[in-house]
């Protein structure tokens, strides 16, 4: 069985599908899932065209992807769910509240990765491993102002507000593949 990462946002139409392609280029190599969803997402709908720009520099053409509705078996099957903003995160654990203590905003879960202990027993599911080591982390960290968790929607915004979004993404994703790089 293979863990999975889903990204969450509002309309599955920027930031989780620019997460979603950031990811699986630089979790390529590991065996993990990556995928997006929006929680007022419209099944079906494009990608935002400037979104369609950046993750085409991810080396893979996302000109068919297509936003889906978040569901609750979207989030029981993940082994992570990893939000743009607290509301988010508060509606997904709403919706499915088995998945509260691996629901985290991408930006949250980030600092707890960074903060990790390397997994004392990775075996063969490393990002599970990575997510109950960042769990751990939990108690070791001070709280964080509570725009330090949401990432700023860039809707509406110039491509370039669109790259730095993608930075910031790339900057989040960054701790949680070196963690889940000490599980195996």
């Amino acid at each position: 069985m293979l863990d999975g990462v889903l990204f969450i946002c509002h309309a599955n139409m920027c930031r989780s599908p620019m997460a979603e392609y950031i990811a699986r280029r630089l979790l390529a190599g590991h065996r993990v899932t990556v995928a997006s969803a929006g929680t007022d997402a419209v099944d079906g709908a494009p990608m935002h065209p400037y979104a369609i720009d950046v993750a085409a520099g991810t080396g893979v053409d996302p000109t068919g992807f297509r936003a889906r509705k978040l569901r609750p078996e979207h989030l029981t099957s993940a082994t992570v769910v990893l939000t743009a903003t607290r509301r988010q995160r508060s509606l997904c654990t709403a919706l499915a509240p088995g998945v509260l203590n691996r629901t985290f905003t991408l930006r949250q879960f980030a600092r707890l990765a960074a903060a990790a202990e390397p997994p004392k027993d990775p075996a063969d599911r490393p990002l599970r491993a990575a997510v109950e080591a960042a769990v751990r982390a939990r108690g070791r960290l001070q709280p964080a102002a509570p725009d330090a968790d949401d990432l700023r929607d860039p809707i509406g915004g110039s491509p370039a507000a669109f790259r730095r979004c993608a930075e910031e993404i790339e900057r989040s994703i960054r701790p949680v593949l070196a963690l889940i790089g000490t599980a195996g």
